[in-house]
């Protein structure tokens, strides 16, 4: 399967990792979560990051203890702090 941009279609497209910022979810603040996997386009210049990724980063954020994360994160280290919650009840997309 190829792989298109989201926004122009191309298949130029790259795998990067690339910093992001986020709001937490009670909306107290917004962290850094640096080396994030990104998809870069050669075409049309756009820098983001796929459904599936935003998703993770989403739950994650929501079934963790926010406060014992500092302004900047990895993403790698995200992913391993431990959730409070096996799962997000809340979300019934799957």
């Amino acid at each position: 399967m190829t792989t298109v941009c989201q926004w122009c279609n191309s298949t130029k497209i790259e795998q990067i990792s690339d910093s992001v910022f986020w709001e937490l979810p009670d909306g107290t603040r917004a962290i850094e979560i640096t080396n994030t996997p990104t998809i870069s386009c050669l075409d049309c210049s756009m820098v983001y990051q796929s459904e599936t990724i935003v998703k993770e980063i989403e739950n994650q954020l929501f079934l963790i203890d926010c406060k014992q994360i500092g302004n900047v994160i990895s993403f790698d280290k995200l992913m391993q702090i431990p959730r409070l919650l096996k799962r997000n009840y809340f979300d019934f997309t799957s």
